[in-house]
């Protein structure tokens, strides 16, 4: 049996743990040398001893039957590194994975290569970067029609080579693609501005929500640093995860004021096909999140008309995956069933080893209907798909 067992699941959040040659691999020759080598970026370190090890444990897994049934049997095993994770880098293998995990579908997101790409400051690079990742992520699932990629477009290229890089994307296999919610430069427009809108227009007619995910903020700095000098030192929980309690605190932070952005500056209005979707920036602030929208657009209302509550439109067009461990049922009974979904985080140790558990231990006084709009109802509205 499966470890979804009976439950139909749409996982929403999953990585591939690259190899060191998960973008050359995929290049064009314009682009190669543009793009620089994974251990160079610092912002998760590659260790090369690490991938050495995962490709040795995959040559002796598919030569050896029986250290297969051993990680198939440890499959969920958080505390196992990512490289040795089941179907971590190789995509057949991740298929075997699926199988096993029993979901319905699973959005695979980058990792090492994102980081790899998205903290340079050549904008040249930046683009010749983000091409080859929305192109390595297509090759990667490409195989597997459960198994969705998803690419990343840097808004801060602004709307045009956005747009390009989006439907080229698309032609490479991706599915949708990561967002920065931040632009750092503060004499850019806002994401939100209407030059944007074919950017905006192109996930519609795609049905393909635009993803955030707490890795890609533009950079944005959730913490003053001096709170960093505190004299204690920082706790670390490791991969995506915040560092320490104040970052766990405030993960929310850029993709809160992003989508109210989002909202306030009309997008869904404009754009009433448009879906999106939070990843791994917690759920545990969303209600108070939603009474704060409807407070200040009543403060607003004799300047500006809304066609609906602020609410509304989080409910009509947004998704959010909560952490394992959340309280999700106490969420779930201050926002309404339409709102939360299913994440396993597959490979990277904030899935923790048992999410279904997890998620379930808070969710005692959730009915069947609320239990399948959380693993499959809410994403299949939002990618409007049928069951």
């Amino acid at each position: 049996m499966s470890y979804a067992e009976h439950r139909t699941i749409i996982d929403v959040d999953s990585h591939v743990i690259e190899l060191d040659d998960f973008l050359s691999n995929v290049a064009l020759p314009d682009d190669a040398p543009l793009i620089p080598d994974v251990t160079e970026q610092t912002e998760l370190p590659y260790v090369k001893a690490w991938a050495d090890r995962g490709r040795s444990l995959l040559e002796k897994r598919q030569s050896d039957p029986e250290t297969m049934t051993k990680f198939e049997a440890s499959l969920t095993d958080a505390r196992k590194g990512g490289f040795t994770r089941l179907g971590a880098f190789d995509p057949e293998e991740r298929s075997h994975a699926l199988d096993l995990l029993g979901f319905k579908s699973q959005w695979v997101l980058p990792t090492f290569s994102f980081h790899q790409i998205a903290h340079v400051d050549n904008l040249d690079q930046l683009e010749a970067g983000a091409r080859t990742l929305n192109r390595a992520m297509g090759t990667f699932c490409a195989h597997d029609d459960r198994l969705r990629a998803i690419g990343y477009i840097p808004l801060t290229l602004g709307p045009a080579i956005s747009l390009q890089l989006m439907r080229q994307g698309f032609k490479d296999g991706c599915y949708s693609f990561m967002v920065d919610t931040n632009e750092p430069d503060p004499k850019k427009i806002s994401f939100t501005h209407l030059d944007f809108d074919p950017v905006w227009a192109e996930f519609a007619s795609h049905n393909a929500p635009f993803v955030t995910h707490v890795a890609v903020n533009g950079h944005y700095d959730r913490i003053p640093r001096s709170f960093r000098r505190n004299g204690r030192g920082t706790l670390e929980l490791g991969g995506d995860a915040p560092a320490g309690e104040i970052g766990m605190v405030t993960i929310k932070n850029s993709v809160e004021i992003f989508l109210s952005a989002m909202i306030f500056d009309e997008v869904f209005e404009r754009h009433p096909y448009l879906r999106g979707i939070s990843m791994e920036h917690a759920a545990f602030w969303i209600p108070s999140w939603m009474h704060a929208l409807d407070f200040a657009a009543a403060n607003y209302k004799h300047q500006r008309k809304f066609q609906r509550l602020p609410s509304e439109t989080v409910r009509r067009h947004l998704r959010f995956s909560p952490f394992a461990g959340e309280p999700v049922g106490w969420i779930i009974e201050n926002v309404g069933p339409e709102i939360l979904v299913f994440a396993s985080d597959y490979t990277h140790p904030e899935g923790t080893s048992d999410p279904i558990g997890k998620f379930e231990a808070s969710m005692t006084n959730c009915d069947q209907a609320t239990m399948d709009a959380f693993y499959h109802g809410n994403m299949e509205a939002l990618m409007d798909v049928s069951a």
